[in-house]
Formats: C-alpha cells, sequence, structure tokens
C-alpha cells in the first residue's frame, strides 16, 4: 500500500525538525512526498535583506525537498503573516487539490507561535474542502473526491504557549533514518545563526537530535522518534482509518497507553 503525502508546515525547517524522520520513512515504503512551507522565511535572519533571506531560503528547501525525494511546492506570505483568512486559504486549497493527498501531516494546533498554529489551521481547513465544489480556488481547482486522513506533528519545544506538556498519540521510531533528517535539516544552513542568537540553539542539528531523545522518552520504547495526533475524521473521511500507523506497522509506532 502506498500513498499521496503531504507535508504542510509553517517556515523552511519547520517539516525538517518535526516530521522529516515519518516522511523519509514513507518514501521508503513508496509514498510519493510533497513538501510546503506557508510562509518564505522572510523574518528568519539577522544578516540579510527581506529579499536576500527569501531568495536563500527557497534555495535550502528545494535542495531539502530534492533530498527527500519530495515535490515541492512554493511559499504563499511573508512570516508573522501567516493569517487564517480567505486568500491564503484559497491559494492553500488550489494546491492541495492539486496534490490529491491521501494523507496530510501538518503541525500542531498548539504552539510556541502564531505563525506555526495558523499554518495548522489553514492546513486542515483546505483539506476539508477537497470535495466542497463550492468552496473557490485561487487558481480555480477541480474538486477532489477522496478521503484524507489529517495528523498533527509535535510542537516545538513539545509544550504549548503556555508551557503545558503536550504528547503524542503515538511515536514513530526514526532512529533508522536519524542521518538523513539531520542532512535534511542541515540544507537549511542560514539558520544557525539565527537560531543559535534567537533561540539559544548552540547547535540547531543538535537541538533536533535532543529533541527526537525527548520525544523517544515519551514513547516509551523508542530511542529517537516523532510524536503525532490524528485529527478526527468527521468531514476528512467517510470511514475512521490511520493509514499513517497502517503504513509504517507495529515496528515502528508506539501508541500511547
Amino acid at each position: 500500500m502506498s500513498a499521496t503525502v503531504f507535508a504542510v508546515h509553517s517556515h523552511p525547517d519547520d517539516i525538517e525538525f518535526t516530521m522529516a524522520g515519518t516522511l523519509f520513512l514513507l518514501a521508503e515504503r513508496g509514498c510519493r512526498i510533497h513538501y510546503m512551507n506557508i510562509a518564505n522565511g522572510s523574518c528568519g535572519t539577522t544578516e540579510y535583506s527581506r529579499d536576500e533571506i527569501v531568495r536563500i531560503r527557497e534555495q535550502e528547501g528545494r535542495a531539502a525537498a530534492d533530498y527527500l525525494g519530495a515535490t515541492f511546492h512554493e511559499s504563499l506570505v511573508n512570516d508573522i503573516e501567516v493569517f487564517y483568512e480567505k486568500d491564503t486559504l484559497q491559494r492553500l486549497a488550489s494546491v492541495m487539490r492539486d496534490v490529491a493527498p491521501d494523507i496530510v501531516l501538518t503541525s500542531s494546533p498548539q504552539d510556541y507561535m502564531e505563525d506555526h498554529m495558523n499554518a495548522c489551521r489553514l492546513a486542515v481547513s483546505a483539506a476539508f474542502v477537497l470535495r466542497a465544489p463550492n468552496f473557490p480556488t485561487d487558481p480555480p481547482r477541480e474538486i477532489v473526491d477522496k478521503d484524507v486522513v489529517v495528523y498533527h506533528a509535535m510542537p516545538h519545544g513539545l509544550r504549548d504557549g503556555l508551557r503545558n506538556r503536550i504528547l503524542g498519540e503515538f511515536y514513530v521510531d526514526i532512529s533508522s533514518v536519524i542521518e538523513k533528517k539531520s542532512k535534511m535539516l542541515a540544507c537549511h544552513a542560514s539558520q544557525k545563526n539565527w537560531l543559535a542568537r534567537t533561540q539559544g540553539f548552540d547547535s540547531y542539528l543538535d537541538t533536533m537530535k535532543s529533541m527526537s531523545r525527548e520525544v523517544g522518552t515519551l514513547s516509551g520504547r523508542f530511542d529517537l522518534a516523532e510524536g503525532w495526533r490524528r485529527h478526527s475524521h468527521l468531514g476528512f473521511s467517510r470511514v475512521e482509518m490511520d493509514r499513517l500507523a497502517d503504513l509504517l506497522g507495529d515496528d515502528l509506532v508506539a501508541f500511547r497507553a
């Protein structure tokens, strides 16, 4: 069984931090992977002008998608402008219909910043209107009459904005692909200084591995893991299903007790 998987997050490098390991495992199982950051990374620098950093981060995102073997989709808005509003939703919904995913992997509904949470809301709504003919997309695209399953990654820091711990519904063992995940994140070289200066990440690669170890501990079974929560199937699929866990299998998936 293979599937079309659409990874949608906020900024260039968010996919790499929170879900790249799972994406590599899905690619190994023959899934077709699509990669999209809604924001273009315009504020992720203290060194470059906005136009320069947008160009740099698009190149880095394309390189990361190429390394994964994924189809790259261009960003829609500037950083801090990921708003839950009609124009952006219509543009994202057009891409969603073009991709026609079986699985959507997106950000957590709870996170430390609004761009991440609004990216989640936009991705969920774009998936919801896949087969809604009276919702106009930009550019216009025909509806896609198929079931889709939506999953939410863990937030950065594994807590919401009020510091409450977020737990996964299940955890995926990424030990076999951690070096691939690290190399994919390293494609975003412009973020090394930015993350060190603004968020205290001495090494963003070490920070990613530390987070993966912490999620592994939460799993109670794996050394390195990514966590997932499944969105309600109501409005998205005719019956309840768990395509992600089914594709990865019991050896790689541990459900929270």
